[in-house]
């Protein structure tokens, strides 16, 4: 049970509630409503990682499933397996990263890279030149920044999840999945309307 109670729909503020109406009522965004001048905006970014990088989605989701398995981040992981599989993340690469094995065959060489830098990210808060320029020799500016940003917020919501105690309810619902990664998922609106 989270820490927090999410919020009741009934009671929510309309920036919460205009979310919602764009998008199914979920426990996570009741329980960040909580925070309604940020939730929307951050809501807005996370739509904006999963559905609008140019960085490939297999890369992404991959970075965020080795953020969510350092962190132990229950509800993370169970959320972007789901989203991994729609992008086409394969089960023995999803059974490879739980089990820390991040060199495993069934990855390639840049998503070895991609692993390897999220985990150096990770543990370090930052990147050996080593690795960035390895990493800046396969992905253009922008998908290297993509690929960190995707890290680092995920990093943070990693931690959001679990000081709140959020639980998994187990896995996404598979058409949600994929209509993340079409990037079909409605905008969120934000307060004011934009």
């Amino acid at each position: 049970m989270p820490r927090l109670a999410p919020l009741a729909l009934e009671t929510a503020p309309e920036s919460v509630k205009q979310l919602l109406a764009s998008d199914r009522p979920n426990e996570i965004a009741l329980l960040f409503g909580h925070a309604e001048t940020n939730w929307p905006r951050l809501a807005d970014l996370l739509l904006s990682i999963l559905s609008q990088q140019q960085l490939d989605q297999k890369l992404r989701e991959l970075a965020i499933l080795r953020v969510a398995n350092l962190r132990r981040a229950a509800y993370e992981w169970d959320q972007h397996v789901g989203i991994s599989q729609a992008a086409g993340i394969t089960p023995e690469q999803i059974r490879a990263i739980e089990a820390g094995r991040i060199d495993a065959p069934c990855f390639d060489a840049l998503q070895r890279l991609v692993l390897e830098a999220t985990t150096e990210l990770a543990e370090t808060s930052t990147l050996s030149k080593a690795t960035f320029d390895r990493l800046a020799a396969r992905l253009s500016p922008r998908e290297t920044v993509e690929l960190l940003l995707s890290a680092g917020v995920y990093e943070a919501l990693a931690k959001l999840m679990n000081a709140l105690d959020l639980e998994s309810k187990g896995p996404i619902d598979p058409e949600f999945a994929a209509a993340v990664n079409r990037g079909t998922v409605a905008r969120v609106p934000t307060q004011d309307g934009r």
